[in-house]
């Protein structure tokens, strides 16, 4: 017979520690909002680890009621489930892997969470939940306020010698992918609709006919990335015409300005993206010198890069007498989102005298933070809602901190780079961070004295 899940009642209701009325009360539900104990790590780590879930919480004893019948209501046939179980010195639980339907169930994972790392045991579909027993692998009693756990599985999960363990809190939540069929289907409506928007795009008043935008940043910080990712997205598959390396000094040695077609009707596009040689230390790599030569549009493409000699008006490739089209409309600061936090006091210093420059001659410019999708913790499931994720956050903001970049004009996106194929959750970032720079470009059009 296989085993059933038993919640025990508890015959009180607890009560608010702030003001001293019964939480449990229906009366009380209706005016306060339910909360999770979990820490965002804490829920994060197992979100990632039972893969990739999106947890919705269903019940909250000290909320709800230490109610057997409260807790089948509220989570029976809800799909899979997570009781997460609060103790003194460690957080557990028990992730159902099948529709929870109060009784019988094939398949439970137990687990033991201790700061990031997470112990668990597999355990079959007998005796899940159920009165304790020397065959009990796991129950929780909300009468007694414990959790019955046998030796053997205790030793495994590396718990304290016994098998009874007491408990201040138990929470249950659903779990359901964070990626579906339906929101994929969303999100590629999504896509196209950005897609017809680039488009269909014209540059503010007409004054030129496409928009230049120049991507400046650290050696490897994803420039030529970004560009392969944009012409993939319009061309329906995974581009790499601009060369991408990963050894420090970098593969754009030339200046390059890249013009990209619509796939739909071959026309191209209402924008170019200019790809640079990257800055280096103090002296190495691209100097400010060139780079205030290329913003007012005297470089020519594919001019060749030398850090210890600036162009010259002596120089072939130098355009004496620039016209707006020459010109760089959006200028573009690209950093790998996980050195941001790493960059020397040279290269800080250097970028702040850039900015001073552009400001100086009235050249906007934005952030795009690159390889988020290497960040720790973060999934293709959190690339949906990437700004309200904690840890991007705090990239943010120190950007903004360290750098003093507006944290509106800061931007984020997942380049392609080892994929075979699109995926629409990193086609909707890339664009949209395209779209607030081609808005950027407008906003320097619209400002730009043109006597």
């Amino acid at each position: 017979m296989k085993g059933r899940i038993v919640f025990y009642d508890r015959t009180y209701y607890p009560f608010s520690k702030f003001d001293g009325k019964c939480v449990g009360c229906p009366t009380r539900l209706r005016s306060m909002a339910v909360t999770t104990r979990l820490t965002w790590l804490q829920k994060k780590i197992l979100q990632n680890h039972f893969g990739d879930k999106k947890f919705s919480l269903l019940y909250k004893a000290s909320v709800h009621g230490f109610s057997t019948q409260d807790l089948h209501n509220r989570c029976c046939n809800q799909g899979p489930i997570i009781t997460v179980i609060y103790s003194e010195n460690v957080v557990s639980g028990v992730y159902v892997e099948e529709n929870y339907q109060g009784g019988t169930t094939d398949s439970i994972i137990i687990f033991v969470l201790r700061e990031t790392e997470i112990s668990e045991c597999k355990a079959n579909s007998y005796n899940l939940f159920v009165n304790y027993n020397d065959n009990a692998q796991y129950c929780i009693n909300l009468q007694s306020g414990n959790v019955l756990i046998p030796p053997q599985i205790a030793k495994r999960l590396e718990l304290p010698p016994g098998h009874q363990y007491s408990f201040q809190e138990c929470e249950v939540f659903r779990c359901e992918d964070t990626v579906d069929e339906r929101k994929i289907q969303g999100l590629i409506q999504l896509r196209d609709q950005l897609l017809l928007a680039m488009r269909v795009y014209k540059p503010s008043g007409n004054l030129v006919n496409q928009v230049k935008i120049l991507l400046l940043g650290p050696i490897g910080a994803g420039k030529s990335s970004f560009f392969n990712s944009v012409k993939s997205v319009f061309q329906g598959y995974v581009s790499h015409q601009a060369l991408v390396g990963d050894d420090t000094t970098g593969t754009s040695k030339n200046y390059r300005v890249y013009s990209m077609k619509d796939r739909i009707n071959g026309a191209s596009l209402p924008f170019v993206l200019c790809d640079s040689l990257g800055l280096g230390e103090d002296e190495e790599g691209l100097c400010v010198e060139d780079i205030l030569s290329l913003i007012k549009g005297h470089v020519s493409d594919r001019y060749q890069f030398n850090s210890m000699k600036p162009i010259t008006s002596s120089d072939v490739k130098y355009i004496k007498y620039p016209q707006l089209k020459d010109r760089i409309h959006c200028a573009v600061f690209v950093f790998d989102i996980n050195s941001i936090e790493h960059l020397s006091y040279g290269m800080v210093a250097k970028i702040k005298r850039i900015r001073r420059e552009m400001i100086k001659c009235g050249m906007l410019h934005v952030v795009l933070l690159t390889h988020v999708d290497s960040m720790k913790l973060i999934t293709r499931g959190d690339l949906i809602d990437i700004y309200s994720c904690v840890p991007v956050k705090l990239k943010i903001n120190a950007v903004h901190r360290n750098l003093g970049f507006s944290v509106s004009d800061i931007l984020v996106v997942s380049n392609y780079s080892s994929e075979w194929e699109l995926d629409a959750i990193k086609d909707i970032l890339i664009l949209s961070a395209l779209r607030k720079m081609l808005w950027t470009a407008d906003d320097f059009l619209e400002d730009f004295p043109l006597e």
